[in-house]
Order: C-alpha cells, then sequence, then structure tokens
C-alpha cells in the first residue's frame, strides 16, 4: 500500500489517520525531501548542523507541535507530532533528535511543570 506521497505505508497507517495528519506528514515530508535529503550527507562529511532548518522548522511550529496554540505551538494531536518526527528521522536522525529534544525534553516539561509566566516567556519564542 502507499501513501497519497507515493511512499509505501509498511504498516498500513494511512487510512486510519485523519486528513489533518496526512497533510502534516505530508507537507514535513516534502521539507524533508527539498531541504534535508539533498544535503544532509554533505553536512554530516563536514562535520557541520544544517542551522538554517532550524528557522524553517520552526517557521512550520514544528517544536513542540503537539503543545497547545495559546503558547505559540501548532496544538496538533499526538499523532501527527509521531509523523512529523518519524519524516524528520526519514531525512536525518540529527535533524529529528534535534526537534525532538526541542519539544519534548525541553518544552514539554515547561508546559507540564512550569508556572503560567514560564509557559508564556519561553514556550512562543522555542517554538519559533
Amino acid at each position: 500500500m502507499t501513501t497519497g506521497t507515493g511512499r509505501l505505508d509498511y504498516f498500513g497507517i494511512d487510512p486510519l489517520l485523519s486528513e489533518d495528519e496526512r497533510l502534516t506528514r505530508d507537507t514535513v515530508g516534502r521539507l524533508v525531501d527539498r531541504e534535508v535529503i539533498p544535503r544532509i550527507g554533505r553536512a554530516w562529511l563536514a562535520g557541520e548542523f544544517p542551522r538554517d532548518l532550524v528557522q524553517r522548522l520552526g517557521a512550520l511550529r514544528l517544536f513542540g507541535a503537539n503543545l497547545p496554540q495559546e503558547y505559540g505551538c501548532a496544538g496538533m494531536s499526538n499523532i501527527a507530532y509521531g509523523l512529523i518526527m518519524q519524516e524528520l528521522e526519514r531525512g536525518d536522525s540529527g535533524v529529528r533528535s534535534f526537534a525532538s529534544v526541542q519539544g519534548a525534553l525541553v518544552m514539554y516539561p515547561i508546559f507540564a511543570y512550569g508556572s503560567e509566566e514560564q509557559r508564556r516567556a519561553w514556550l512562543p519564542a522555542m517554538a519559533a
């Protein structure tokens, strides 16, 4: 079975996804195809991280994407967040790690355990 973008759907999950989840996956997939895969090998050989991708990922609100919109995040489902990470991982493990550390290891604890003042001070900037 293939997805709407022609990729193989090994686990047959495509029909289980909402239209928004498929759109999210496909949008991030196109970004990965255009901006990560063509140059990540050169970056790896040079020992560099493609820092310009950070701004691009932030513009799409991919950092902390499953956190509420009231804090400048995308407010997506956890499934959409997982699909984002899956697509980023398809492009490069380091890029996916950067995004998941930003969202899950930094932003989520601020959201879950921080004060309202801390949430409003830190999350919008970190999402961007």
